[in-house]
């Protein structure tokens, strides 16, 4: 597990390799990555969109941003925390992720940026 910490909000990362796939007549490598974010604030905060910089071993590099995460834009008071799990196909057994998401502080009306560590999607056996 990977942890970050930006303006008092926790991001933690587990991940998990769950097999191999053909997609567009290619061998992939699929991953299910689960976050969870944790408001360590004294102010509420909702997500509002995700940034991710996605790479693998062969080089490919893939940017995706979009709307909240898996179609939720979830609200935060403080203390609480907001989990959810996704998944990634790479075209090469080792790979990483990092990105941010923008946020918002119901308080100041501000937006801010929360770094999403870099984390690792590797094949088991390829480290073999």
């Amino acid at each position: 597990m990977v942890q970050q910490v930006t303006n008092g909000i926790k991001i933690s990362v587990e991940t998990k390799f769950v097999g191999t796939n053909h997609y567009e007549n290619r061998l992939h490598y699929a991953f299910t990555y689960r976050i969870t974010i944790e408001n360590n604030s004294n102010d509420s905060v909702q997500l509002l969109n995700r940034h991710w910089e996605i790479f693998d071993l062969l080089n490919n590099i893939e940017i995706v941003d979009g709307a909240g995460v898996v179609g939720e834009k979830p609200i935060l008071k403080p203390s609480e925390k907001h989990s959810y799990q996704s998944n990634c196909l790479l075209t090469s057994p080792i790979g990483s992720m990092k990105g941010f998401y923008e946020m918002i502080n119901f308080t100041s009306t501000k937006t801010f940026k929360v770094h999403i560590p870099t984390f690792q999607l590797i094949v088991t056996t390829a480290l073999n």
